[in-house]
């Protein structure tokens, strides 16, 4: 095998092309039309009342603890085994981040850790939670959600991995990533490794008018032409900053080409979910651990993520032959900058562990069964 095989890549087609030559060629280049009929389709393909894109999903969710009212000194629990975003969203508005360790079968956030660590806490301690749909595997939101209203807590949705993804609540329902059902708000990105690939960008859903009014106004930096808000009028040009907002608006064309993309959202997930199976079938019977799932949550596989004793054996022998594995996450808590606000190494022994033998195998809809077959013949001489 010749060609370099990477762990996740876009696929940009002819239509998505003539799409984005379309709009340079159109009056709008931002803040046109693009973008909400991106926003439109994105609800409807998620479920959701409101969909607001923005400049990536790192920026939804710097706007979604704003528009919750975070404010400094809260403190807010998430996994540490996510992005840096998922965290860092929270020190951006002056929070505190308070991790808690993920269940080893799933990767996830540990229900039963975050239940424990609420109630051995003074009440009052914590604003909100921020679990995380960890590689398209979606989280039990109806469960948090319960534990959440509990304690007063509300609750984001990190559902960068999966869009598509869904789960079976208890009374039989199927309950989309990012429709808003059981989370206050949902947040998606739009990074070319992701389901859905628009060079950047990212998009928050809520089914609170609340929620979507604040965040349109917060993403455009505070400032607000619509009469209806507006305190007073000098004439058509009068604008207002009511808000300290920022510049996290997307483009027309990004958007024209996350909307060209999400025409064939469910057909890359179908591909990736038959790719997943593949995996699955040829490490049967194997050391490789793999995650666990229940029937009733529908993985969207962003990642496909296998455990191994030699993690970094195995890593070196991929690349050795131009199979350019990855490492999703190095656990938060053990980064520099957390480290200097107290968390260390030892805190959380399940993300830990996780760590130590985690690896990400090609996961993308272009991939092909020739190029899938060598990965898994590369995986399987290094291991057996």
């Amino acid at each position: 095998m010749n060609k370099p095989i990477p762990y996740g890549r876009q696929f940009i087609s002819d239509a998505d092309i003539e799409e984005v030559i379309a709009v340079l060629k159109s009056d709008y280049l931002t803040q046109g039309p693009k973008i909400k009929e991106f926003e439109e389709a994105f609800a409807a393909y998620v479920g959701s009342r409101f969909a607001i894109a923005v400049a990536n999903g790192t920026a939804a969710l710097h706007l979604g603890v704003m528009a919750l009212g975070l404010s400094k000194g809260q403190k807010v629990i998430t996994t540490p085994i996510t992005f840096a975003a998922s965290a860092n969203c929270v020190r951006y508005c002056g929070g505190e981040v308070t991790f808690s360790d993920i269940d080893p079968d799933t990767f996830l956030l540990d229900l039963k850790g975050v239940k424990l660590l609420l109630e051995s806490s003074p009440p009052g301690s914590f604003s909100g939670i921020i679990p995380v749909d960890f590689a398209g595997l979606p989280v039990d939101l109806e469960a948090f959600r319960e534990l959440a209203d509990e304690h007063d807590l509300w609750v984001i949705e990190d559902a960068c991995h999966a869009p598509g993804g869904y789960f079976i609540d208890t009374q039989g329902y199927k309950r989309c990533c990012g429709n808003g059902y059981f989370a206050d708000l949902s947040i998606f990105s739009f990074h070319p490794v992701k389901h859905i690939a628009a060079g950047e960008g990212g998009m928050v859903t809520t089914n609170s008018p609340e929620i979507y009014k604040k965040i349109e106004l917060l993403r455009s930096h505070g400032i607000t032409k619509n009469p209806d808000l507006m305190g007073e009028s000098h004439g058509g040009w009068y604008m207002e900053l009511q808000e300290l907002g920022y510049n996290y608006r997307l483009t027309d064309i990004q958007a024209t080409l996350g909307l060209n993309q999400l025409k064939r959202a469910d057909a890359g997930i179908a591909r990736r979910r038959d790719l997943a199976k593949r995996y699955d079938k040829a490490f049967d019977n194997t050391p490789i651990a793999t995650s666990k799932q229940e029937k009733k949550y529908f993985h969207a596989y962003h990642l496909y993520v296998i455990q191994v004793d030699n993690r970094l054996g195995l890593y070196n022998h991929l690349r050795k032959n131009k199979i350019y594995s990855q490492i999703h996450y190095i656990p938060l808590h053990m980064m520099p900058y957390y480290q200097s606000l107290g968390w260390k190494k030892g805190d959380f022994i399940n993300a830990e562990n996780y760590y130590s033998k985690c690896l990400s195998l090609p996961m993308y809809p272009s991939l092909t069964n020739e190029e899938q077959d060598y990965v898994i013949d590369q995986v399987l001489r290094f291991v057996k």
